[in-house]
């Protein structure tokens, strides 16, 4: 069976999205692990990834997936309370990071407003593509997206 467009997804087809940005695809995606070393040889042996920037004051590896960035964060370090889940085994995902063009933040706060969407934080962070300024928002389910511009240097 071949997948085909929905009659609500061909809606969307012909509509410019009324964004002050233009997506540019996925920057990173943070996950929960239990164990460093384990999730380490997992990402790296087996799935062939390379290995990226530590940050030990977080309880953070990252490795490279292609040009893409796979962060895990081990759960079992006291570092990591910033990131610990709500409810035990609530979650093992912390975000979603998507790149996106260049934006103003003043353009940014007025169209997440426009659309009834609270931001959670600003700041400048590293990513795959380098430091940026990013935008924390919460989908409506809950799971978190950052908004991540394009490097600032």
């Amino acid at each position: 069976m071949a997948g085909e467009l929905s009659v609500l997804a061909k809606s969307y087809l012909d509509k410019e999205p009324d964004t002050p940005f233009r997506l540019a695809g996925i920057d990173h995606v943070v996950l929960l692990v239990g164990d460093i070393q384990q999730a380490m040889h997992f990402y790296i042996e087996v799935l062939g990834c390379r290995p990226g920037y530590s940050y030990p004051d977080l309880a953070m590896e990252q490795v490279w997936a292609g040009s893409e960035l796979i962060v895990l964060i081990d759960l079992t370090d006291p570092k990591s309370a910033y990131a610990q889940p709500p409810v035990e085994g609530g979650r093992n995902m912390d975000h979603l990071c998507l790149s996106i063009s260049p934006f103003t933040r003043e353009a940014m706060r007025a169209h997440l407003a426009k659309h009834g969407v609270e931001i959670d934080r600003e700041a400048v962070h590293g990513g795959a593509r380098g430091m940026g300024e990013a935008t924390y928002i919460f989908d409506p389910w809950g799971n978190k997206i950052e908004l991540k511009g394009p490097p600032l240097i």
